[in-house]
């Protein structure tokens, strides 16, 4: 790459503790040996990187630069990095690599290493036009997805998809997913298309349409009913997926699940979870956390898409307004994702 190539990269930064995200020319770190530099597409914004932002210490000190759902086209390849060639789509999510040693990776289980990586937290994120990452952590982009909507599965797709395959719940089965938000729009769509009568549990009317639109078969509105009472009168469910950022509502939807059902929680906001024990000990209910996903778990959850039609509802925003991008997420306007778009 020539220098004046190298001139042309930006990224969105903070510089200091609590400053604002502004745009500032950035030089593309070459990929050293194991890893890789793409040329950012797309990035997407999820709640974390609002976090992200705003960390005082960050492990690789300032500037800060987030983002963990990326997209792009590689442009470096470095030294003995198989599998990978200059030119192909690829992305990278809130999995950015792993130690390669530990029990967890030794075991398959490479998104529980306790030295995992997370692009925007453990070194320069995707809000820019390069980033360089461990070439393990890449995914391939099929092309039938566009940047733009490949970017979100490597953090929210990839998350709801694993949680719901991994839920017990089987096709027939009676999911409820809380939340219509960037994590909950992908749920609901992939509920659906996995064969479970899927309800959706939002708060107001005016969310009732478009959790039909996104394949749900029931919509429950929290504000003017008690969801567990209303997931009981539909003879319970067998997963609550919680993707809300709030913790508030998940202590009542207990009384929804059946008997040996599921609470999995993907979305919260840290607030200490008060449950009814004898309601999980008298019924044989579980309650879980999940994150993330492998490389090949983003994979696979694209092919899915691929196959049956399930895509991100995304709102388009350049990188140069990435401070503005990141208030529309915050503030639940994105309907359902923002995406960071570059020139190219």
């Amino acid at each position: 790459m020539s220098e004046t190539d190298r001139e042309v990269h930006r990224a969105a930064q903070v510089t200091e503790p609590g400053g604002p995200v502004h745009i500032a020319p950035v030089q593309p770190r070459e990929p050293g040996p194991g890893e890789v530099r793409l040329d950012v597409r797309a990035s997407g914004i999820c709640g974390a990187d609002a976090g992200m932002a705003a960390n005082p210490m960050p492990s690789y000190g300032f500037p800060i630069t987030p983002g963990h759902e990326v997209a792009g086209v590689v442009a470096e390849v470095g030294e003995g990095v198989a599998g990978w060639e200059v030119g192909e789509r690829a992305g990278v999510g809130w999995f950015g690599g792993s130690c390669g040693h530990c029990t967890a990776c030794r075991s398959g289980d490479v998104v529980h290493c306790a030295e995992r990586q997370i692009p925007g937290l453990t070194y320069l994120g995707g809000w820019a036009t390069t980033i360089t990452v461990p070439a393990a952590a890449l995914v391939h982009i099929p092309d039938g997805l566009s940047f733009e909507e490949a970017a979100p599965f490597g953090c929210a797709g990839v998350t709801t998809f694993n949680a719901l395959r991994h839920s017990g719940a089987e096709p027939g089965d009676r999911v409820a997913v809380l939340g219509i938000g960037g994590l909950g729009h992908f749920a609901l769509q992939f509920a659906a298309a996995m064969g479970f009568e899927t309800a959706a549990i939002g708060r107001g009317e005016d969310k009732r349409q478009a959790a039909l639109d996104l394949g749900a078969h029931h919509y429950i509105d929290a504000s003017a009913e008690d969801a567990g009472k209303a997931l009981r009168a539909l003879g319970g469910a067998r997963l609550v997926l919680s993707t809300a950022s709030s913790s508030k509502p998940l202590a009542r939807l207990i009384d929804g699940l059946t008997p040996r059902g599921r609470l999995t929680v993907v979305g919260f906001d840290g607030t200490p979870l008060d449950l009814p024990l004898d309601k999980l000990v008298m019924h044989a209910r579980h309650v879980t956390g999940h994150v993330t996903g492998s490389p090949v778990d983003t994979e696979q959850a694209m092919r899915f898409a691929m196959a049956s039609g399930v895509r991100p509802r995304v709102r388009t925003a350049p990188l140069k307004q990435a401070a503005e991008a990141l208030k529309i997420q915050q503030a639940g306007q994105a309907c359902f994702r923002m995406v960071l778009t570059t020139d190219g």
